[in-house]
């Protein structure tokens, strides 16, 4: 018999492939999961790395005999999810500050002389940082409802003004034992945490004599931040 096929036909080979088991692809499918989630560990560390390290120089690998002004909070203490009021009726949440270093004060509406001595201070601490005045921002936390006398608004245009519940601030913010809210200036790092308060002054003449001190701690800060605090949020 005559075959259908000439020398130079082949039949189709066919060839069985063996199919994954499912044990194996649940195994193959953890392994890289868990690979992602190291390269993901990895890349944070990367990121983190600059904050961790300036933070560790200033607070442990600090020279023999160098103290600093202000106490330093611990533990320290988030930016709260607290609303309140800037002069013009706008609400604004509390945490939309992160991404700067704020000078704080806690004041009256009414502004007596010690907190007139403070925003003074806080204005002349930002313009003595120069080129680095851009990384803080200066902040009045006004805990009443009383209204802001005009003549005092004009010296405000560079700071930022926000009308607090006395009882919120309260939850967040806590003076010296024996002392009150508006006898301190706060400060607040970039990534929003409370992390220093300045000693209590009731004498404006007492508060302005301590602005070196508070000045030094700033540029101290600065100078371990910058190398990962930049200017603007």
């Amino acid at each position: 018999m005559s075959s259908d096929f000439s020398p130079k036909d082949h039949p189709l080979g066919l060839t069985v492939h063996s199919l994954p088991v499912p044990d194996q692809a649940a195994v193959t499918q953890g392994a890289r999961t868990r690979g992602g989630r190291w390269k993901t560990l990895a890349l944070f560390l990367v990121c983190a790395a600059p904050v961790v390290a300036s933070y560790f120089t200033y607070y442990v690998i600090r020279p023999e005999g160098r103290r600093n002004f202000g106490q330093l909070i611990d533990p320290q203490r988030a930016l709260p999810a607290m609303v309140g009021t800037t002069l013009d009726a706008r609400d604004v949440n509390l945490r939309t500050l992160k991404g700067q270093w704020l000078l704080i004060s806690v004041a009256p509406a009414g502004c007596d002389a010690l907190c007139a001595q403070h925003l003074y201070l806080q204005r002349q601490l930002r313009e003595g940082l120069g080129k680095e005045k851009d990384r803080l921002d200066w902040v009045w936390l006004i805990n009443d409802a009383a209204p802001v006398a005009e003549a005092l608004k004009p010296a405000l245009k560079e700071a930022t003004v926000i009308r607090m519940v006395p009882t919120d601030l309260a939850q967040w913010l806590e003076p010296e034992t024996g002392h009150a809210l508006p006898e301190h200036l706060y400060l607040v790092d970039p990534l929003g945490n409370w992390m220093m308060r300045f000693p209590a002054h009731t004498d404006p003449e007492l508060a302005s004599n301590s602005a070196p001190q508070v000045k030094r701690d700033l540029e101290r800060l600065m100078r371990a931040s910058v190398s990962w605090d930049k200017a603007g949020r």
